[in-house]
């Protein structure tokens, strides 16, 4: 997805990356680019401010999707996908958006156009999900579900 792949590129990070490492390169280029540093110049705080709206989206999305924040929250998302049904989904540009009965809503990226079209027009949606997405795509949490107060 160019997506993951613009965001890795501006932080300079591959595929990888550690929490440890991403968090101290955003730290860094906040540093750098934080727009309390550019008093000077009106255009330059501009650019500084857009810049780092950019870099603060780009960490939040790659921690997203990192693999220490998956296994993380690995138990709540197997949960997810083996117990909760498919309440609705959309699809866009690659990005399939699945929202669970539960609440959980799961984004997947590079989910080639043929397997949107078979799982739409699968017998059950729910296990053709479970077969050929929820563990086949980059994907990551965008809505849990609210757990229960007892």
């Amino acid at each position: 997805m160019k997506k993951i792949v613009d965001y890795r590129k501006l932080l300079g990070v591959n595929e990888a990356a550690e929490l440890k490492e991403l968090k101290t390169i955003y730290r860094n280029l906040m540093k750098d680019w934080h727009p309390d540093k550019f008093q000077d110049s009106h255009d330059q705080k501009l650019e500084a401010e857009e810049k780092s709206k950019t870099i603060i989206e780009a960490y939040h999305f790659l921690v997203s999707i990192a693999p220490e924040t998956r296994l993380q929250n690995l138990d709540h998302y197997t949960q997810t996908t083996t117990t909760s049904n498919i309440a609705d989904f959309e699809y866009k540009s690659q990005t399939l958006q699945i929202t669970f009965l539960d609440g959980s809503v799961y984004e997947y990226f590079d989910v080639p156009k043929a397997t949107y079209v078979k799982f739409i027009n699968a017998d059950s949606p729910g296990r053709f999900a479970r077969r050929h997405i929820f563990n086949s795509f980059v994907y990551r949490n965008i809505s849990k579900r609210e757990e229960a107060v007892a």
